[in-house]
């Protein structure tokens, strides 16, 4: 035992610990584990917009959001499912909506338009930052609905899929090809 506390007073032992704890501190902060095994629920509601009469007709344009386009989500670097819907409301907006999403939580993880092809499997992990994307933010939750506003300069037509990106390990989580409606 005195051999043991003498080898710890020697001072590259004490480097080796402190340099030790620094990686697992930089290594957790890194990697988030705690993550894998935490999940965030979101539960918002579809998005409505109350009826607006058209500039020349006088009949009210119907309330409630319009279709705009849609895709499953499939698994890229971690189980991903879902449907992602394109809506526009009677006012004009639009939002991009995830729906029964099931995910894994990691970190700095956002929700991505992009103008890149899906591919299944490994193939599909990172060709989402190759191109034009627009980051619509933070992924709320790693579970449930939640709808993401578009920017209103955002031009559907330039973007075809949509990806759940980790920013971190630059990697896609997911992701689905948008079909016009």
């Amino acid at each position: 035992m005195h051999r043991l506390l003498r080898l710890l007073r020697h001072p590259v032992v004490i480097g080796v610990l402190v340099i030790g704890l620094i990686g697992v501190g930089f290594g957790l902060y890194w990697f988030q584990p705690w993550k894998l095994w935490v999940d965030e629920t979101v539960q918002e509601d579809l998005p409505s917009a109350a009826a607006t009469p058209e500039a020349q007709d006088a009949s009210p344009r119907p309330a409630g959001p319009r279709m705009l386009a849609t895709g499953e989500l499939i698994s890229h670097e971690h189980s991903t499912r879902g449907t992602v819907r394109v809506l526009e409301g009677a006012d004009g907006s639009r939002v991009l909506r995830l729906e029964d999403l099931d995910t894994s939580n990691g970190p700095d993880l956002h929700v991505w338009l992009t103008d890149a092809p899906v591919k299944p499997g490994e193939d599909g992990w990172h060709v989402f930052d190759d191109g034009a994307y627009e980051d619509l933010g933070e992924l709320k939750g790693n579970k449930g609905d939640q709808n993401y506003r578009l920017p209103d300069d955002v031009d559907l037509n330039r973007f075809t899929s949509v990806t759940i990106w980790c920013d971190r390990f630059d990697v896609s989580f997911g992701a689905a090809e948008l079909a016009r409606t």
